[in-house]
């Protein structure tokens, strides 16, 4: 009987054992990242954090230098301006997000985290059932620059110079070195360690539109920057002139421009004076845009409804412009034609050949009867003659 005990104890003991041994305490495996940045701007800090269970995730706040201030933190805090996203799975991940950043958003940010069932005990310090990990932010105020107005190019202003300008009049900490950039790639030789920096377009086109950046970089803050939209109405500069098909296949049409901001796309077939718009709710005709580009794809071609003219249309805000495709559709039965053509070829030459062999003369045609040999003739004797006749005639 005891050992039937003991058997049964050590069973209870190892079972009630489980959850410890199965049980994983809880770790980051992504910190969030101190900062520095401007006021107006925006971060996210990022927590990642693993355990056996999940542990659960909480966002806490404090003033600088006040580190016994902290505040827990929650999504809509600060008139909306803090959104925090977590998700729950084999981690915990949380990212806290806060825009429009203001100089009392400066302090210190701290992630906590915990799979322990007694972490929300408020009889027992945090300290013991909470694993924390800090981050700084300091907002520092945003440097002012002096920037150009937009700029509009317009048809007739290809021989006008246009000069961008921008000029750093305040900022906390120096400036390093400035730089400009379209549309989000530096500009090459334009670096310069001067607070006052200008670039210019000798001969503007609408290729020349985009948004312009000057940048001013800092060593002990983040960059600042201004930006200069510099637009233009659209100019189609590739498309298809015409499409050769067979019906029953697809055709691919498209269109690309330049100008900015980026356009509109419209397609639509036209017929003389009217058209057709053309979305994509047929589930033949399929259109996808992507900024200065379109995409006009028709599947199963119909050679009696689908072949004319098809327009791509750009518009922005300065203008619009247009390009025409035309699309020709050929029957199924269009493959065979060279192999038709050659077999016409054979059949009017063997005609030919019939026609010609039916009409020869008789003459042309040799007598079994007659000698296949040259018949021989006596030309000697035959001048002898001749000549004998000749004297007696004398």
């Amino acid at each position: 009987m005891y050992p039937n005990a003991a058997i049964l104890a050590v069973v209870l003991l190892g079972n009630s054992m489980v959850p410890f041994i199965s049980a994983q305490n809880a770790g980051f495996v992504k910190s969030p990242a101190s900062e520095t940045k401007h006021t107006g701007d925006t971060f996210e800090l990022y927590c990642d954090v693993v355990g056996i269970p999940t542990p659960e995730i909480q966002w806490w706040y404090s003033e600088i230098n006040r580190p016994e201030s902290f505040k827990q933190l929650w999504d809509g805090a600060r008139k909306r301006r803090v959104s925090i996203n977590t998700a729950y799975g084999t981690n915990g991940v949380s990212v806290l997000g806060i825009i429009r950043l203001t100089l009392e958003d400066s302090g210190t940010y701290e992630c906590r985290a915990s799979n322990d069932p007694r972490r929300n005990d408020l009889r027992l310090n945090p300290a013991i059932s909470w694993i924390r990990t800090q981050a700084t932010i300091s907002v520092i105020q945003k440097p002012k620059i002096n920037a150009s107005d937009q700029i509009i190019l317009s048809a007739d202003s290809s021989s006008k110079p246009v000069t961008l300008i921008c000029n750093l009049t305040t900022s906390q900490t120096a400036h390093k070195e400035s730089l400009w950039m379209k549309n989000r790639q530096e500009i090459p030789n334009t670096r310069t360690e001067q607070r006052f920096t200008s670039y210019r377009i000798d001969k503007p086109r609408a290729d020349d539109s985009g948004e312009y950046m000057c940048v001013y970089t800092f060593d002990m803050a983040p960059n600042a920057n201004a930006s200069i939209e510099v637009k233009a109405k659209p100019d189609i500069t590739s498309h298809k002139r015409s499409e050769n098909k067979n019906e029953g296949g697809d055709a691919m049409l498209y269109c690309k421009s330049v100008g900015y901001p980026h356009p509109t796309w419209t397609w639509r077939k036209v017929d003389g004076t009217s058209y057709t718009d053309i979305d994509n709710s047929t589930g033949r005709f399929f259109i996808t845009n992507r900024g200065n580009y379109t995409e006009l794809i028709i599947l199963n071609l119909n050679i009696s409804t689908d072949p004319g003219k098809y327009e791509c249309n750009a518009t922005n805000v300065i203008g619009n412009t247009a390009e025409i495709t035309i699309l020709r559709v050929r029957s199924y039965l269009a493959p065979l034609w060279p192999f038709l053509g050659v077999l016409a070829e054979i059949i009017i030459l063997i005609v030919i050949i019939v026609v010609y062999e039916k009409r020869k003369t008789p003459d042309d045609i040799i007598d079994d009867d007659e000698p296949v040999g040259t018949m021989k003739t006596n030309s000697t004797n035959n001048h002898k003659d001749k000549n004998i006749r000749q004297r007696n005639t004398k």
